[in-house]
C-alpha cells in the first residue's frame, strides 16, 4: 500500500459538473508529486481535497492507511505554503514561524530550539528578528516554507509557492525546496502550471486536464514518451501530423513514408509529433525527409526558430546560427525516427 492513495475522488460544486472525475493516484512516502495542468484542470481542487478544504462528492483519501475524508483540516496535520505567502505583518520571522508550535501549546524551550533549527535548514538563520515587510520575496517564501515544515507535518503541499517571484528567483526557490524536500524526507505535492518547474523538482507528475489526470509518470517519462495529444501539447509538443501505417516502424504522411522506432500500431487513428528543436534541416533529402519553404524566422538568443510550411502543414523548427535561412527560403526538414512519437488521435 502506497503512502498516499486517492481513490475514484469525485468533485462537483454543482451537482451537475464533474471538477474532478474518477480520479486515482497514489505516492510513496518520501516522495515529491507535482500536480500539472492548465488553468481549471482541477490541479488546486485536489490539493485542496488532501487538505480536507473539500469534501469530495464520491471517494476515498487514505494517508499511511488511515481514511482522511472525514477527519477536519486541524486534525490531518499538515503543511500547506500557498503563493500569497500569507505571513503575519506584526510579527517577526521567528514568531511566524512559531505560530503553529503556539497553538499546540508546545514548551516554550521546544518552540524555541524547533524554530532556530528549521531557519537554518531553511537559510534564514541571521534573519529571525526581521519583519516580513524587510524581506525580500524568495526570503518571505522561504518563511512560509519553514512555518509550514516547523511543525513536522505528516504531508507538505505547496499551491503554486512560486508564482509571484521573478523567473531568477523561481529557479533559485525550486532549487531550495528540493533540498530541504530531501533534506527532511518529506512526502510533498506541489501545484503548478510550470513545466520546466514541475519537471525540475518532481519524483513524480501528474498531468491533469478537464478534471481528468491524463498521465502520471517520471518527469523523464513523460518529456521523452507524452501519451496523448494534450499531454504532447502541454510539455513543449509543436509539431502534429496524421499518419497511417504502413507496415512494421513504417508509417505514411500525404506520399511522405517515415520511419519510427515503433514496432507496433499503436491504434488504428494516429498523429505523430516532434519537437521544434528534434528537426533536422538537412542539406539534401533523405529517409523521413519533406520539402518546406521558411515563412517566419523568429530570433531566440542562441538558435533561431523558423516556421516553415510543408505539404503536411506548419512546422515550428530551431535552426542554428551557422546557418541562417530567410522567409521564402525552400529548405529541407528531416524527422529523426527516434524522435518521432506516435499518439492515439482522440
Amino acid at each position: 500500500m502506497s503512502f498516499v492513495n486517492l481513490n475514484k475522488i469525485r468533485v462537483s460544486y454543482d451537482g451537475k459538473q464533474n471538477i474532478l472525475e474518477d480520479l486515482n493516484i497514489s505516492m510513496e512516502k518520501g516522495e515529491l508529486v507535482s500536480l500539472l495542468g492548465p488553468s481549471g484542470c482541477g490541479k488546486t481542487t485536489t490539493l485542496r481535497v488532501i487538505a480536507g478544504l473539500i469534501s469530495p462528492n464520491d471517494g476515498s483519501f487514505k494517508l499511511d492507511d488511515q481514511e482522511l475524508v472525514k477527519v477536519p483540516v486541524h486534525k490531518r496535520n499538515f503543511g500547506m505554503v500557498f503563493q500569497s505567502y500569507a505571513l503575519f505583518p506584526h510579527l517577526t520571522i521567528a514568531e511566524n514561524v512559531a505560530f503553529g508550535l503556539k497553538l499546540r501549546k508546545e514548551k516554550k524551550e521546544t518552540i524555541n530550539e524547533k524554530v532556530a533549527a528549521m531557519l537554518e535548514i531553511c537559510g534564514l538563520g541571521h534573519l529571525g528578528d526581521r519583519y516580513p515587510k524587510q524581506l525580500s520575496g524568495g526570503q518571505r517564501q522561504r518563511v512560509a516554507l519553514a512555518r509550514a515544515l516547523v511543525i513536522e507535518p505528516k504531508l507538505l503541499l505547496l499551491d503554486e509557492p512560486l508564482s509571484n517571484l521573478d523567473a531568477k528567483l523561481r529557479v533559485q526557490m525550486r532549487i531550495e525546496i528540493k533540498r530541504i524536500q530531501q533534506q527532511l524526507g518529506i512526502t510533498t505535492v506541489f501545484v503548478t502550471h510550470d513545466q520546466e518547474e514541475c519537471f525540475s523538482i518532481s519524483d513524480k507528475v501528474a498531468v491533469m486536464n478537464n478534471g481528468v489526470i491524463e498521465q502520471y509518470d517520471t518527469p523523464e517519462t513523460i518529456y521523452r514518451s507524452p501519451k496523448t495529444k494534450f499531454v504532447a501539447h502541454f510539455i513543449g509538443f509543436e509539431n502534429f501530423f496524421a499518419v497511417d501505417w504502413v507496415a512494421e516502424g513504417r508509417y505514411q504522411a500525404k506520399g511522405s513514408v517515415f520511419e519510427t522506432s515503433y514496432k507496433q500500431q499503436p491504434a488504428d487513428k494516429i498523429v505523430a509529433t516532434i519537437r521544434p528543436e528534434d528537426i533536422e534541416i538537412a542539406s539534401e533529402a533523405e529517409v523521413n525527409c519533406v520539402d518546406g519553404q521558411v515563412e517566419v524566422r523568429t530570433f531566440l538568443g542562441k538558435s533561431y526558430q523558423y516556421e516553415v510550411v510543408t505539404s503536411l502543414g506548419k512546422f515550428l523548427v530551431n535552426g542554428t546560427d551557422k546557418q541562417i535561412y530567410e522567409a521564402g527560403d525552400t529548405i529541407v526538414l528531416h524527422f529523426p525516427k527516434e524522435k518521432i512519437v506516435l499518439l492515439e488521435d482522440k
